[in-house]
């Protein structure tokens, strides 16, 4: 992670589930796929990005110091989800699919497509 002793001019517009960011003046919102500001009293607020995929080399500047990291790994979200998971309802919902057939290995791709599903909200 990248950790500049520098203050640059940071400008978040959120609305909803939207935002823009914009670091010393230029927008980078695009790049970005996840940020986080925390400030301690006294002290000015420190901005950290998580890159975007796709986005290794960004040229910002910015009011907060500006800490840039790699993307943010899924395992633990993985784990938190699969762990939540009912296993007589997963295999339940996986039976209960239309699109379960009778080859091979059928169920476990009915349950995977039922987590995926599941993991995206639908």
């Amino acid at each position: 992670m990248d950790q500049s002793k520098e203050v640059h001019e940071v400008r978040v517009s959120a609305r909803g589930e939207r935002a823009s960011i914009d670091i010393d003046g230029r927008p980078v919102g695009e790049q970005v796929a996840a940020y986080r500001i925390d400030q301690t009293a006294g002290e000015p607020p420190q901005v950290l990005v998580h890159l975007a995929a796709g986005h290794s080399e960004v040229e910002w500047a910015g009011a907060a110091r500006v800490c840039v990291a790699g993307p943010p790994d899924p395992g633990p979200a993985a784990a938190q989800f699969l762990a939540a998971i009912d296993p007589v309802e997963l295999e339940t919902a996986a039976l209960a699919r239309l699109d379960l057939d009778s080859g091979p290995h059928a169920l476990t791709r009915a349950m995977l497509a039922q987590l995926e599903e599941w993991a995206s909200g639908a």
